[in-house]
This record gives structure tokens, sequence and C-alpha cells, in this order.
């Protein structure tokens, strides 16, 4: 069955979010954008996941949809964690998804987390863990359960961010590592820039689009070939068969907030090559700029 999948957006609890990001328009505007699958976002927040145990109502295994509906539209259970901790004698900034095979599932990693951290203050929860750790807290509670480096360039909060990130994904998940098929190339990058870098080669390269408001669903997502179930979407992730997993939807990396170099602040914008004439100093104010996609990528 020929699927699109979006699976990283956020709930109305998460902060710089649309209210109006409910399940009932989530629904709604996916029929509209031809999305099949959609990810709930935020499933720690309890808030949240009440509303989800409340409207939602088992599908296909491991999916979901709205009660009382037939719209064709199904949720996967997802939650965007943001860590930050201190490994190798620095501060590392790094988001991770989280993909879960059941409510139930969920629940029991909301109460591990929420003895770890505050859980209750934003859909994104802010935790001092290592991605390592989570991993493992994932897959304790049930070996299903996926997580997958969320948009792994971005400067400040990525797995291979200029400003906290690593330079090998062995870095960050060592002995892990072998659980990790898939990496999200956000929205200042596209699967050709990715491409260059032949260590990412094994991994599964997805979009999602990472949405705020109900008009930028899809803006990214993954076109998948594949059973309608939570295990047919990560068996074809894990595969990386060309033959199911077709392609994914992608935003411009050139209008992606990190794809060039510079200062948002000083408005400045600089190519890599402009950004080595300058000496990595930003033209408007002489302070250090911050190095965007582009550029880590070429430097990887």
């Amino acid at each position: 069955m020929k699927i699109i999948a979006d699976l990283h957006i956020h709930s109305p609890y998460s902060r710089a979010v649309s209210k109006a990001m409910t399940l009932e328009n989530l629904d709604h505007w996916a029929g509209l954008k031809g999305i099949t699958v959609m990810g709930t976002g935020d499933f720690t927040h309890p808030a949240w996941i009440k509303e989800i145990k409340q409207k939602l109502e088992p599908a296909e295994p491991g999916l979901y949809k709205l009660k009382k509906k037939n719209s064709g539209i199904r949720f996967l259970l997802t939650v965007e964690i943001s860590s930050i901790y201190s490994k190798g004698g620095e501060v590392r900034r790094i988001h991770s998804l989280l993909f879960a095979p059941s409510i139930r599932a969920a629940e029991k990693i909301n109460a591990v987390l929420n003895v770890r951290g505050n859980i209750k203050s934003d859909g994104r929860p802010i935790l001092g863990i290592d991605p390592k750790d989570l991993l493992r807290i994932a897959l304790d509670v049930d070996s299903q359960c996926v997580l997958v480096p969320a948009h792994i360039w971005t400067p400040w909060f990525a797995l291979f961010g200029s400003k906290s990130g690593f330079d090998a994904i062995e870095e960050c998940f060592e002995e892990y590592t072998k659980h990790i098929f898939a990496l999200e190339t956000g929205l200042s990058s596209d699967p050709a820039m990715n491409w260059r870098l032949s260590a990412l080669d094994r991994f599964a390269l997805i979009s999602n689009s990472d949405s705020h408001s109900l008009r930028r669903i899809g803006r990214e997502a993954n076109i998948l070939d594949c059973e309608l179930s939570y295990h047919g979407i990560m068996d074809t992730f894990r595969s990386k068969d060309p033959r199911r997993f077709l392609s994914t939807v992608e935003f411009f990396p050139e209008e992606g907030m990190y794809h060039y170099d510079g200062h948002r602040a000083c408005n400045s914008r600089l190519t890599p090559d402009e950004t080595r004439k300058l000496h990595n100093l930003c033209p408007v104010c002489g302070k250090p700029v911050t190095v965007g996609v582009l550029n880590r990528v070429a430097g990887l």
C-alpha cells in the first residue's frame, strides 16, 4: 500500500505551537494534504496523552484513528525529546524522536521519564538524559520502540550540530548504535547533501515536517509502499529497500533556518566559501558565526 507519513509534529502543549493542532484538525488537514499516517507528537505530556487515549482508538497494529470517524487517517505515537547533558567534556544538546508501538508502551516510557525530569512543562520535554540512555529506557519498555536522531544537522540541537553535536554517531550512542537505523535530515538539508557523507549510507534518511501549525504539516514527509501498520513502516525504514521506501517530500534546504552560516540578529548569511574568507567571523559584529548545515556537511 502506498502511503505518505509525516512522523514529527508538535501538539498544542509545546511552546510556540498553534492551539489549533488538535487531533481532530490534524485528521482533517492530513486528509486535505494526502497524508496517510501522522505522528501524534508529544506523547510524554500528561494532558496530550490523556487526549490521545480519549479521542483515538486502535486501528491497524500499532496505529490509531479518531473514534467514530472513518477518514482513513492514522496516528502513530511519537515524541521529540530534548537532551541537555555533558559528555566528552562538552555540553551536548541533542534532540531525539521516539516512536512507540502502543499507548501502553508510551505510558510506561512516561512513567520512567517522569522520575528522571519534568515532562509536564512542555510537549517537547527538556531532560538531562543521554540519548543512549533514552534509547535504553525505550527498548527496556518495549523492544519495538524506535529512536531516530532528529534534524541531525541543526547547529544547536542535533546529533551532528556544529555547536553541540558529535562527528560520528558512535560517539553519541556507543554500543547502542546498532539499534539506530534511520536519521531525520531536517529542513535545512536534503538527501543529496546527506549522500556526501558515506558514514550515513547504512541509515534510512527520513524527512518530516516538524510542524508547529496545521498548514505546514507534510512540508516534509516520507513516501512508502508498505503494510499499513507500525511494524510495516518501521521495517520499511529498517530495510532501506527503494521498492518500499520510495522517496521523501522535501522542503528547499536553502529556506531552512540553519542552511547557511551567519547570525540571525545581524541579518548576516554566508556561504561556506564566504565564511572561510572572513575567517569564520561575522561581517557585522565581528564575532564567530554560527556554522550552518551546508558548511557542517562539507566539513565532515
